[in-house]
């Protein structure tokens, strides 16, 4: 008996729908048998948990606008508490670098495609926000920045933020396929895969190295953005994605020299803990020097145009020049001010990063983009 496929990418087509169908019940199934994490070196006894002084206290409570104490008892969870396990913060940045990916595409999307698709990808950003939550509650319970969220507070039990993140994620991945395409939602599907089972459970409590590698998954929204107009990769996508991964060692850097006590208490390897103030100052110059780099690089090419250019030219000029300014400081100067240098460069490093990407919109827009852009 021969057998003939005549549409062999019709084919494709089904196999893949039914292959994502597979993985994403699979995400429910896996989130129902799954362990909490084991405790291990991060077990800790909250008679023993560490006592802040008032002076750090107060310091971390200035940048972050937290309550003095930590709530540690149970209490009835709210809606804004299932919101807060989403990370919406973070989802801001994946809603707008995503936007970015599909709107610059040179494909048309109808209005209600990017609309539906922005929303899916950001629940699926969201839903990796409360597994990473989950996962990390042991060693949230540690961190002054952190024990106030809803696990650590006593207001979800990591059991529901387990099934809420499991089942949002599958959702997401499911609803983006249909209301985009299966390649793009096969991505989305291995980003979050990405954040939790490769950052999460294993770079993060494994090596310094933990937000370069790990950086990786938040950079990948542009790229699904761009999936969800064109149904694939391409270098322009590739070069959005660079931009974040580079950015991202520099901004988590700035952030770990004035919360190091906090990593070093929930033994968390991060550079600031294993190597030293020091060596994290002389990363940090070294990521900005390369990020400013590559997008100057990236100015000259498809993705880039005349507003990108100028863009690039001022911000990345500040960002380098505060990265000097971190790189010539030691920590008597830092503590004798409270880190105020690095806590600017934190900051502003997010505002970098919207107006960057932000110059790729009206690049578009204004249709400034460099036609004769070497790649």
């Amino acid at each position: 008996m021969n057998l003939k496929i005549t549409n062999i990418p019709l084919a494709i087509n089904h196999l893949s729908k039914y292959a994502l169908c597979i993985l994403a019940v699979g995400f429910l199934v896996i989130g129902a048998g799954c362990r909490s994490p084991k405790k291990g070196n991060n077990t800790f006894n909250l008679n023993d948990r560490v006592k802040y002084n008032a002076a750090y206290d107060k310091e971390l409570d200035s940048i972050f606008n937290l309550s003095e104490k930590g709530k540690w008892e149970e209490a009835e969870a709210e809606i804004s508490d299932y919101i807060a396990l989403l990370k919406p913060r973070v989802m801001i940045l994946v809603v707008f670098t995503a936007l970015v990916g599909i709107i610059a595409a040179p494909v048309d999307v109808h209005p209600f495609t990017i609309l539906v698709s922005i929303i899916f990808i950001a629940l699926g950003g969201g839903a990796s926000g409360a597994l990473n939550m989950w996962y990390d509650s042991d060693i949230d319970r540690l961190m002054r920045r952190t024990r106030n969220r809803p696990i650590p507070a006593g207001k979800i039990k990591s059991g529901e933020a387990k099934a809420f993140g499991f089942g949002l994620a599958g959702m997401s991945v499911l609803m983006l396929g249909l209301a985009a395409n299966w390649f793009a939602a096969v991505f989305l599907f291995f980003t979050i895969f990405f954040y939790i089972a490769i950052y999460t459970i294993w770079l993060k409590r494994w090596t310094p190295q933990n937000i370069v590698i790990g950086g990786a998954a938040g950079a990948f929204p542009p790229m699904i953005g761009w999936a969800v107009a064109t149904s694939g990769i391409s270098l322009e996508s590739i070069l959005m994605f660079s931009l974040i991964f580079l950015w991202t060692p520099p901004h988590f850097w700035a952030l770990a020299l004035f919360m190091r006590d906090d990593y070093e208490n929930a033994r968390v390897p991060m550079l600031t803990v294993t190597h030293g103030r020091r060596s994290t100052r002389n990363h940090i110059f070294f990521y900005t020097i390369l990020l400013a780099l590559f997008a100057l690089f990236t100015s000259f090419t498809a993705l880039g145009g005349w507003v990108f250019l100028g863009t690039s030219i001022a911000l990345n000029s500040i960002f380098v020049v505060m990265a000097f300014n971190i790189w010539m400081r030691d920590d008597s100067d830092a503590e004798g001010d409270d880190f105020k240098v690095e806590r600017r460069f934190f900051r502003y490093s997010l505002i970098y990063l919207f107006l960057q990407f932000g110059s790729v919109l009206v690049d578009h827009g204004l249709g400034t983009n460099f036609s004769w852009g070497f790649l």
